[in-house]
This record gives C-alpha cells, sequence and structure tokens, in this order.
C-alpha cells in the first residue's frame, strides 16, 4: 500500500507557500493507518524496545496503537501544563521565541529503552527535546518513528548529529 497516496497536501495552509500534509485522511483508511501501525512496528521487532513515548498530539495517535501492538507501555510528552503530577521540562527553540516540553517524573524507570513517535519530522527541534526528556529520566532512545518526513528541512540531518539513532519515516516529502 502506498501511504503517501492516503495523505491530502493542503497548499497555502495554514498561510500562503505552506504545504500542508493532512494525515487526518490516512487516519479515517482504517486500513491504511493499521499499515502504518504494522510497519512500524515490523522495523522495529527485535530493536529491544521498553517503552513507546508519544510526543503531542500526534504522536498519541500513533504512538498508542504502535504499543498495542508491540505489547508495550506507552507515554506521553505534552505542552506545559497538561500533565497533573511531578514533571520534568524542557525548553527548545523555534524559528520565532521558544517552546516547552514535559513528561511525568515517573514515566519509567533509568535505563529503559525508548522508542519516540511523533507524525512529522520537519526540522527536528521537537524530537531533539522529547529525546532530551527521555534522556533527562535516564532512558536511552532506541528510536524515532515518524509517519512523514520533511527532508527538504533537514531534520535527520540535525538527529543524527545528536548521536546513532534508528530512524525510520515511512513517507518522504523530498519538496
Amino acid at each position: 500500500m502506498d501511504l503517501k497516496e492516503k495523505i491530502r497536501v493542503i497548499p497555502d495552509f495554514p498561510q500562503p507557500g505552506i504545504s500542508f500534509k493532512d494525515i487526518t485522511t490516512l487516519l479515517r483508511d482504517g486500513e491504511a493507518l493499521r499499515e502504518a501501525v504494522q510497519r512500524m512496528a515490523r522495523h522495529y521487532a527485535g530493536a529491544g524496545i521498553d517503552m513507546v513515548v508519544g510526543v503531542e498530539s500526534r504522536g498519541f495517535i500513533l504512538g498508542a496503537p504502535l504499543a498495542y501492538e508491540m505489547g508495550l507501555g506507552f507515554t506521553l510528552i505534552r505542552k506545559p501544563g497538561k500533565l497533573p503530577g511531578d514533571v520534568l521540562s524542557v525548553e527548545y527553540d523555534l524559528e520565532y521565541g521558544t517552546d516547552r516540553l514535559e513528561i511525568h517524573a515517573d514515566s519509567f524507570p533509568p535505563g529503559t529503552r525508548v522508542l519516540i513517535v511523533d507524525d512529522l519530522l520537519a526540522t527536528g527541534g521537537t524530537i531533539a527535546a522529547a529525546m532530551e526528556l527521555v534522556n533527562k529520566l535516564g532512558g536511552q532512545v532506541v528510536g524515532l518513528a515518524f509517519l512523514i518526513e520533511l527532508s527538504y528541512l533537514g531534520g535527520r540531518k540535525k538527529l543524527e548529529e545528536l548521536g546513532d539513532y534508528d530512524i525510520l519515516a515511512l513517507v518522504d516529502y523530498k519538496e
């Protein structure tokens, strides 16, 4: 199945010049959603992963069923103020300004082998921040899984500069 055919591209959204990749068309197709999750699960089978971590919010949509498929637990990385209890947080740079992500301080014990999941790899800033949170908890990032990669934005290169990680993107947009 060609998953790229299941993704709707909306020109000039949310602003002129942006070509938005709308995954809702893939998500509403049960066979396509199952195929995406199963491809990720097959790719990481045998990698010794202990926990799947999803990044707000579309990383939840893919990460939870992936964890289920792999028989693993799932935890969340969220925007500030969304998680109850004790959290660890990290601030990261955006093109204009900064943002922050948080994770529960008790999400997993030190030494846990983690797969981070999100819908999109663009510049890599959000995922680099998610990796920092996992590291703060003493986790070991084993892989980074995405439905879409916008390879023309250079996110993979940024992540490769951070270390040797298994990076999977099921669909690549080269421009």
